[in-house]
């Protein structure tokens, strides 16, 4: 049976894996003002973080039309769709319809959409466990099961430098906003089960939130294990930061597998400038 990853574009380019003849990527847009852009990698890191910072207004995304979705559908028997958590995007909700109108043409297709109740880090530590289940032959059932064990413990934990794109965006709360602009705090926030974002903690530096960052994956990891998870680790624009994460992470976790990767486009709007991400 032939298999298809699908991706919205929030899913980090894990290096191997993106341009997998299985694996297609579908795009989310982003608006900076009045301009707006197809998040399908034609637009490099640095060249989003400028037009970002020379815009007076807050930057946004717009998940993918439900056509996009269907066009991916074609030419595999088994379909998987990740999508970036329905509590921030309507991505997964697009994808969803896309599935439903694609089945009334074609019944029986095989088409299941992961909310990943994550996002970026969280989303690309799925693709590769999705892509190890699909090659090791696994049924169509039995891959769903098995990610819906595996992803009920999927850790994401962030550290940020500038958190002004998630106010105006409304993903982070004015209080919270206002602490960290006034006082220069960086927050350490984590991915909720439910797929939203919650503060764990707080620190003076980026130096500081990194570390504390690494003792909350290690409670996590202490309380659900480590076993056949990869340690995706993304950036925007701080690989010093990304490898200084890692080496924090391996005195104390010993993953078998790591992978360092650069924010996509719709990650780097919200991570912002030297935003580190950790999923496992």
């Amino acid at each position: 049976m032939s298999f298809k990853i699908i991706g919205d574009s929030c899913t980090d380019p894990v290096p191997g894996l993106q341009n997998a003849p299985e694996y297609v990527m579908v795009p989310l847009i982003i608006r900076v003002g009045s301009q707006e852009y197809v998040d399908n990698g034609t637009l490099t890191t640095e060249e989003l973080l400028a037009k970002m910072a020379a815009s007076p207004e807050g930057t946004g995304t717009a998940c993918p039309a439900p056509q996009w979705y269907m066009d991916a559908f074609e030419g595999a028997d088994d379909v998987y769709v990740i999508t970036l958590s329905a509590e921030l995007s309507g991505s997964y909700n697009s994808a969803v319809q896309a599935r439903e109108m694609y089945l009334e043409e074609h019944p029986g297709q095989n088409i299941h959409i992961f909310n990943s109740h994550s996002a970026c880090a969280g989303q690309s530590a799925m693709l590769i466990k999705l892509f190890e289940l699909c090659r090791a032959g696994l049924s169509f059932q039995q891959v769903i099961e098995e990610m819906d064990h595996w992803s009920a413990h999927l850790t994401t934990l962030f550290v940020l430098e500038n958190l002004d794109n998630l106010r105006k965006n409304g993903r982070l709360n004015e209080m919270q906003a206002l602490i960290t602009g006034t006082l220069r705090i960086k927050l350490i926030m984590t991915g909720t089960p439910a797929g939203t974002i919650d503060k764990i903690g707080q620190a003076l530096s980026i130096k500081q939130g990194l570390s504390k960052l690494a003792d909350a994956a290690v409670e996590r990891a202490k309380k659900y294990g480590i076993k056949d998870r990869t340690l995706v680790i993304s950036h925007c624009n701080c690989p010093d930061r990304a490898i200084y994460m890692r080496n924090l992470l391996f005195k104390k976790l010993p993953f078998e597998k790591v992978e360092i990767i650069r924010t996509g486009g719709i990650s780097t709007v919200y991570a912002g400038d030297g935003g580190v991400v950790v999923a496992f």
